[in-house]
């Protein structure tokens, strides 16, 4: 067995989150329009690489797939209902964010924001939040008791620890924070 492997699976796949992140940036740089298509272009060679070399299972790829994709979905309708910055998505201090993740997840949101506002509405049901997933920096929300989860990087969302909850969404907007 090889020493990544043996590696606690959470940690794993908070790396490969990170990683996954980092190639749709970098795939997203080489696309000359952003839109979705070219979006889900990235991810899918984001995804591939990964099992290609062998960072990933083609499981653990394609779920974390869908939760970077989430997480863009849900922060660019965000900035796009809002026009406000990243600092009030993620609703604590961008310093405290580490600033590599940060270039990234920002370019990455903000290239895929004018066609997201097209799907605004499918992004808010595709945003929805589950205990064992992966998320990207910022605050999530229990559904069941409105306690708030700060994520200073990707993690895995644990239940809630007021009231062991196992679902969450980012807040919007106009909630208090």
């Amino acid at each position: 067995m090889t020493d990544e492997k043996k590696r606690d699976p959470i940690d794993r796949m908070t790396d490969a989150y990170e990683q996954m992140l980092e190639r749709v940036d970098g795939f997203l740089e080489l696309a000359e329009k952003s839109t979705l298509p070219t979006l889900r272009r990235a991810l899918d060679q984001a995804r591939e690489k990964a099992v290609e070399l062998n960072e990933l299972t083609r499981e653990e790829a394609e779920k974390l797939t869908g939760y970077v994709e989430r997480d863009m979905k849900d922060a660019a309708h965000f900035l796009v209902e809002t026009g406000a910055e990243f600092r009030q998505w993620w609703q604590f201090d961008v310093k405290m964010i580490e600033q590599r993740m940060m270039e990234m997840f920002a370019n990455v949101a903000d290239k895929t924001r004018l066609e997201l506002e097209k799907f605004a509405d499918q992004a808010r049901e595709a945003s929805m939040y589950h205990t064992g997933e992966v998320a990207g920096p910022g605050t999530l929300v229990c559904n069941s008791c409105g306690k708030e989860l700060h994520f200073h990087k990707a993690g895995r969302i644990p239940p809630c620890s007021g009231c062991h909850g196992t679902g969450f969404r980012r807040p919007s907007a106009t909630e208090p924070v």
